[in-house]
């Protein structure tokens, strides 16, 4: 005897069948619906009520909703009751399109329904029962994995583009600065090509921000102090004709963080917040101490339970629709007129959070404005200070050994710390370097090095060359991450790092820097 033979059998004894189904019906951890003829809704159960907030008013008709005949959901209740059985795997919707229903504004839901005909004895289809799956987290997680394959895909592509512009940059830079000391009659031309370089070197910078492979300079910070320090700067940044309110929650816990990448963000949602508001508005910046639990967690899992500081960016601009919203944080992705727009701002604010540790939310809907929420892991450490630089033009008479695959940069590098009284030698990569360093008699002070090399890494080279020359400092300089130093954005603990492009006087400023170190 089969299973279902065997249930039939026990279910016989039963003295009343309907109050099993009743259990069944009323229990059952999927939505039920049941029409009649007539297009009138009979009978809901209690995940029905769960699902959408309250059963449909006395007067409620299939047949004569507007919303199910849009959705696509009415042609297929008729088929039902021309006896098909009909399944749809996914449909999206917002609840307060539904008149009948009280869910919680701004929740979509997404739920697979199954409808078939309830035939009576002899065949016919006075009823027809629609079945409710809500598969909303199942959807949600699914979006969110698309997305971030999406975003890693490109960040790859725009990181790799930037290693390889930083290089160039660093060398159209220095030689710029070298030019401007020679003035008239060029002196013009040249600081436009200048203006030209820094913006080339500003699209790089977010290129690497958004793709998570700059390295980054963290410390314990005052999230409150950082949005303070550029509220000046913000009022300018966005106008008059816009509102602006901080509102910093009173205890708010601090956060480890690159500060100067956080303004960042904070000035690009502004802008981001500005550009929505041409006619006018509010912005509103505002802090608080959150705890996320495992329920919120579960539907965003790039975050883990626990304490956060939380930051809302929140505008009264036109807002944004569902395909704009699933492209926001795209690099080159704008809606602005040509011209008036890179693309970058937000995909960069996306890059530093992530890389940061940090998690971003945003919802936005058109004519309603939009909300920009990011959540930064809460740190019990003291705040740490910043520390003040050096004035001057540092120079020095050390020994220094350039390691560097891009002939042009050596070359420039070489350049520069001669100017500054340093005796250089120079080699194309680790192999020769360790060469270099053998056959030189004296001692070498400084080894500057590129971390990223054909061959040996700068990790390894200095790694080899301390073995021989205990007593040489260590400068890395990259235009581009890897796990050789650096690790999730940042550096191995006393690490000396200079990152590209860079210009002659922060070059010799880093370099004295790393030598007058103890």
């Amino acid at each position: 005897m089969d299973e279902l033979a065997r249930i039939a059998q026990g279910l016989a004894g039963i003295e009343d069948p309907r109050t099993l189904l009743e259990g069944l019906f009323a229990y059952a951890p999927v939505g039920f619906q049941i029409y009649n003829s007539a297009g009138h809704s009979l009978l809901v159960n209690k995940a029905f009520l769960e699902l959408f907030g309250s059963e449909p008013p006395p007067d409620y008709c299939i047949f004569k909703d507007e919303i199910a005949e849009r959705s696509g959901l009415l042609p297929l209740i008729r088929r039902a009751f021309a006896g098909e059985t009909l399944h749809i795997p996914l449909l999206w919707y917002d609840p307060r399109e539904l008149k009948h229903v009280q869910v919680a504004e701004g929740k979509r839901v997404a739920i697979e329904i199954s409808i078939c005909p309830l035939r009576d004895r002899s065949g016919a289809i006075p009823f027809v029962a629609q079945v409710f799956k809500d598969v909303t987290e199942r959807e949600t997680l699914g979006e969110a994995l698309r997305q971030s394959q999406k975003m890693e895909a490109i960040g790859r592509l725009a990181g790799g583009v930037a290693h390889d512009f930083n290089n160039i940059l660093t060398i159209i830079q220095g030689y710029l600065e070298f030019l401007k000391e020679v003035g008239a009659p060029y002196r013009d031309s040249v600081q436009e090509v200048s203006k030209a370089a820094d913006r080339a070197a500003r699209l790089t910078q977010q290129l690497l921000a958004f793709s998570r492979r700059q390295v980054l300079q963290p410390r314990v910070s005052d999230l409150n102090s950082i949005i303070s320090g550029l509220e000046k700067s913000l009022l300018r940044l966005i106008g008059e004709h816009i509102e602006f309110r901080s509102v910093p929650f009173p205890k708010l816990g601090r956060i480890l963080v690159d500060p100067g990448q956080i303004e960042q963000v904070i000035i690009n949602l502004a802008v981001n917040a500005r550009d929505a508001m041409a006619g006018g508005g509010k912005l509103v910046i505002e802090t608080q101490n959150v705890a996320l639990d495992e329920g919120y967690t579960r539907l965003h899992p790039e975050l883990k339970a626990g304490p956060y500081v939380l930051m809302a960016v929140t505008d009264t601009g036109v807002g944004m629709d569902k395909e704009t919203m699933s492209r926001v944080f795209e690099p080159f992705f704008t809606t602005k007129e040509k011209g008036r727009g890179t693309g970058l701002g937000l995909s960069t604010v996306y890059g530093i959070i992530k890389q940061s540790g940090g998690y971003i939310w945003a919802y936005s809907e058109p004519g309603r404005g939009s909300s920009f929420k990011v959540y930064f892991p809460r740190t019990d450490a003291p705040e740490e200070l910043p520390s003040i630089p050096s004035a001057g033009t540092p120079r020095g008479k050390e020994t220094i050994l350039i390691v560097e695959d891009e002939d042009g940069l050596r070359q420039l590098a070489r350049i520069i710390l001669t100017r500054a009284g340093y005796t250089v030698l120079e080699a194309r990569n680790g192999h020769e370097a360790l060469d270099v360093a053998r056959s030189h008699p004296e001692t070498v002070q400084l080894l500057l090095t590129d971390v990223i090399m054909p061959g040996m890494s700068g990790n390894e080279l200095a790694g080899r060359l301390l073995q021989l020359h205990p007593e040489t400092k260590v400068l890395f300089m990259s235009g581009y991450t890897e796990d050789t130093i650096v690790h999730n954005g940042r550096l191995d603990p006393g690490t000396a790092f200079l990152s590209k492009p860079f210009t002659p006087s922060v070059l010799t400023t880093k370099i004295r820097e790393v030598l007058d170190l103890a």
